[in-house]
């Protein structure tokens, strides 16, 4: 398992990385207080003909809605759930009178959105459980182990369009010019306002034109005019050092992320293990092997473009 911790960049980069599970505990701090009625805490937000619609419809649509009210504050995406809800009520009931749940398409649905219903919670289940703080601190481990010792680079760097340009921009270098105002002045990459500064990168996370370049020279030393496929590059070398790994609290959400994902899909594989699968579409192939999409991602952070 190969496991790397993000760094946000800017600059040639290849690039670099939810489910999030939250849950509140609601206690009774005194005793001598009357009880509050279960309903309260999940009120009827609205009814129609007679149905009521609570704010834990309103929660599950939220999650069900997801990636559509994302664009929305609170108030626009409470408003158009409970409208949606509303609509839902309305047009269910119509679609109840018709008879529409006794039609083949309507039951084929139904079986399939049961069956994915069902998959989901168990797998939820799954990763949730396996999301222990002694699993996590193990993962965190591991990958920093990895880390550490890795070698990384603190570099800045002018980007130009063509080769004679580089070589214009070296040789104002070499009689002197400051480096930064220079990149501000001339470089077409988005952190020419910062002087043309990429920070601390590791080798991975640069073209390797770009990296062998930078991790060959010595801090202070600036480069030749270097291609790659963003343009010409004059490269200048500020330091190098250890790479040291972040703080556990830091990365614990990609962390979370990545173990659930793994008991998931391992959780998948081993039911496959035991089941009987055939594809009347594979000859002499009873087993398929385990789809990508059902296989955890092994960094923890998105992989380089």
């Amino acid at each position: 398992m190969t496991t790397s911790f993000p760094e946000a960049k800017i600059g040639p980069r290849l690039g670099f990385a939810s489910a999030a599970v939250a849950g509140c505990l609601a206690m009774v701090l005194f005793t001598g207080l009357p009880a509050v009625r279960a309903q309260d805490a999940n009120p009827v937000l609205a009814k129609v003909n007679g149905a009521e619609i609570r704010q834990s419809d309103v929660t599950l649509a939220e999650e069900e809605l997801g990636p559509s009210l994302e664009k929305m504050d609170p108030a626009t995406k409470r408003e158009n759930v409970l409208a949606f809800l509303i609509d839902m009520k309305i047009v269910s009931k119509v679609a109840e009178d018709k008879k529409i749940e006794n039609s083949d398409e309507f039951k084929k649905r139904l079986a399939f959105a049961r069956n994915r219903l069902l998959m989901d919670q168990l797998l939820a289940n799954e990763g949730k459980a396996a999301t222990t703080d002694e699993a996590m601190k193990k993962v965190y481990d591991e990958a920093a182990k990895q880390i550490a010792g890795e070698q990384e680079v603190h570099a800045r760097h002018i980007l130009v369009e063509t080769e004679d340009e580089a070589k214009e921009v070296k040789a104002e270098l070499d009689k002197g010019a400051d480096f930064a105002e220079l990149a501000k002045k001339k470089s077409k990459d988005p952190g020419a306002s910062d002087g043309g500064d990429l920070g601390f990168f590791t080798k991975e996370q640069m073209v390797p034109e770009f990296s062998a370049a930078a991790f060959a020279l010595e801090p202070g030393k600036i480069s030749d005019p270097v291609k790659s496929q963003f343009g010409w590059h004059i490269i200048k070398v500020e330091e190098k050092r250890n790479r040291k790994p972040p703080e556990f609290d830091q990365v614990k959400g990609q962390i979370e992320t990545y173990v659930t994902r793994k008991a998931q899909a391992d959780y998948v594989a081993k039911l496959r293990e035991g089941a009987k699968i055939e594809r009347m579409d594979q000859a002499a192939n009873t087993k398929a092997a385990t789809p990508d999409a059902a296989k955890p991602d092994a960094k923890m952070a998105p992989a380089k473009k």
